[in-house]
């Protein structure tokens, strides 16, 4: 199989040759107008795969098709929104030459107008899907999934990119071309234009059991999704599609720009492409992983629901997916499992299952959501609660004051700052094998945790986190409140700290305490194992011991303490 990859030696067509490059019988042509840098990118290739660079420009692309004679054609080059006024040149060459055709396109206006050569496309025997990349197949794929058990009503999301991904220059000027500029979405049941980037909304990307990204800004981009999707759902009346980039300051400053252009009349900003790709791709901080959430509200069984789809990707794994649609599509081409002729989007060109086979294969991992509460724990961590040890999901899941006791030993941080810390909250003294009581009471909007060892009483009250906080565990110790993260690690579920406040007010967070604090079942039993250090302090305390539940006391009426909810 040949074929003639657009912008081959670009960032997304580089990214799908480095994913099919173990591909065997397969022949990938690297187009560009610089034959130097397609002669650089093929020498830098490392596979089975053959590379062949040549130079062309997209509008000898018929040229080109006679002379070469590949099997598919990807436009990796892009932007789409910028093609002039003959932007279906090359989808119009593919179709005369009987070559099948797949690209990467992003514009909402360009992916929706394929269609118009569907007619021409299947009466020449030619595939042609246009937005093959995460928008639209991916969110398409998992609205499928969801549609299964729900009516589809409003949908929202969008990605979050590792601020180490790297961004194409021709990405850059698509996204400043919009910023401030029409875009088209369907809202209230109705087409209306909203303007790119001017509006924001903040969302958890939280894979059940994983390590949450950081709540982000997303603001709204000009995508396939927008237009595609709501035909697939008939009872959709309202979409909403963002990109979350990193650093949040640079962001703001798009956010500011995209309005004084509305506001002003002011013409396009593609002139400054260059100015924030440079930026975006020298403002590298943070953490190196990246990941994408849709939201839907819809009815399912006559009644409200929320449910809500998570991606993680860690590190270099995360920059591939916009590439895996056409990988997998590929793959599948080679198997025998060619796509029906015509000319249309990318929507059905994938299922869920066909992402999962290639995530499996690198560290990124997904889940859904079901927004319907139930005890603390379990809307933090969703369905990978049940996935916990039995006596830690006995823990959590009682309702009512419950006492479980047992055993602890206890270590103490033996410096000032230490002991003064620990005398402040009520922290034990060191000791072995203790008695141990921890009692639950609930309290308006979470659960208070009094733990007694050793004959040393403290407290903190407990509450599933809201707003920032959302998907994350929070406690409060006095006026410092904590967020933490729940991470499911084998049969251990660990406490990981996100961020803290003292009295409202955001600390630095490198002065946050941490440690690493894990519950987990030993012989049958609840076993917790907690240490708490602190930058330029140390170690402040560290408690560890068995706990069993004791006889259920009955439950007082719910107090309001409103107060105690960070």
């Amino acid at each position: 199989m040949r074929v003639l990859v657009l912008g081959g030696y670009g960032v997304f067509g580089g990214r799908l040759v480095r994913l099919l490059q173990d591909v065997h019988d397969l022949e990938l042509v690297i187009c560009g107008r610089s034959l130097d840098r397609a002669r650089a990118f093929c020498a830098s290739h490392h596979g089975v795969t053959r590379v062949e660079p040549l130079a062309l420009d997209r509008a000898d692309i018929a040229e080109a098709l006679r002379a070469r004679r590949p099997d598919l054609v990807v436009d990796a080059s892009g932007p789409f929104q910028d093609y002039g006024s003959d932007p279906y040149h090359v989808i119009e060459a593919c179709i005369a030459a009987g070559v099948d055709y797949l690209d990467f396109a992003d514009a909402a206006d360009f992916v929706f107008g394929v269609s118009r050569f569907d007619e021409r496309a299947r009466e020449a025997g030619v595939v042609v899907l246009s937005g093959v990349s995460s928008f639209p197949v991916l969110t398409a794929a998992v609205l499928r999934a969801m549609a299964a058990t729900m009516e589809i009503r409003a949908v929202e999301g969008g990605i979050a990119p590792s601020p180490y991904a790297g961004i194409g220059l021709n990405v850059m000027r698509a996204v400043v071309g919009y910023v401030g500029g029409p875009v088209k979405l369907l809202r209230g049941g109705r087409t209306v234009d909203a303007l790119g980037l001017t509006e924001s909304r903040r969302f958890t990307v939280a894979v059940p059991g994983h390590l949450p990204l950081r709540n982000l800004r997303f603001s709204l981009v000009d995508v396939p999704d927008l237009q595609v999707l709501p035909p697939e759902h008939p009872a959709m009346t309202d979409i909403w599609m963002g990109a979350g980039p990193v650093p949040e300051s640079l962001h703001r400053v798009l956010n500011l720009l995209a309005k004084a252009r509305a506001r002003f009349g002011l013409p396009a900003l593609t002139p400054f492409s260059t100015l924030f790709h440079a930026v975006l791709n020298r403002l590298r901080f943070g953490e190196h992983r990246g990941g994408m959430i849709v939201s839907v509200r819809g009815c399912s069984g006559g009644r409200d629901v929320v449910r809500s789809w998570h991606l993680l990707a860690e590190g270099d794994d995360g920059p591939l997916i916009p590439s895996m649609a056409i990988e997998a599509l590929i793959r599948k081409t080679l198997r025998g499992e060619r796509p029906a002729p015509g000319a249309r989007s990318a929507v059905r060109a994938l299922d869920l299952d066909d992402y999962q086979a290639l995530f499996a294969r690198r560290a990124i991992v997904f889940g859904f959501r079901d927004d319907d509460g139930g005890t603390i724990y379990r809307q933090v961590l969703g369905p990978a609660f049940d996935a916990l040890p039995a006596p830690v999901r006995a823990l959590h899941e009682g309702s009512g004051i419950r006492r479980w006791t047992g055993s602890a030993t206890v270590r103490r941080g033996t410096g000032r700052v230490a002991r003064l810390l620990c005398a402040l909250v009520g922290f034990p003294d060191a000791a072995r094998s203790v008695p141990a009581t921890v009692t639950f009471t609930p309290e308006h909007g979470g659960e208070r945790w009094t733990r007694t060892i050793g004959g040393k009483t403290f407290a903190s009250f407990q509450a599933a986190g809201t707003g920032r906080d959302r998907y994350l565990l929070t406690e409060r110790f006095g006026i410092a409140t904590f967020s933490i993260a729940l991470v499911r690690d084998g049969k251990r579920l660990l406490f990981v700290p996100r961020r803290w406040s003292i009295l409202g007010l955001p600390m630095p967070q490198s002065l946050l305490p941490a440690g690493e604090s894990f519950e987990t079942e030993i012989d049958g039993r609840f076993a917790f194992d907690v240490t708490i250090r602190a930058p330029l302090v140390g170690l402040i305390v560290a408690y560890r011991g068995t706990l069993e539940p004791a006889a259920t006391v009955s439950p007082p009426a719910v107090r309001d303490r409103s107060d105690h909810v960070s």
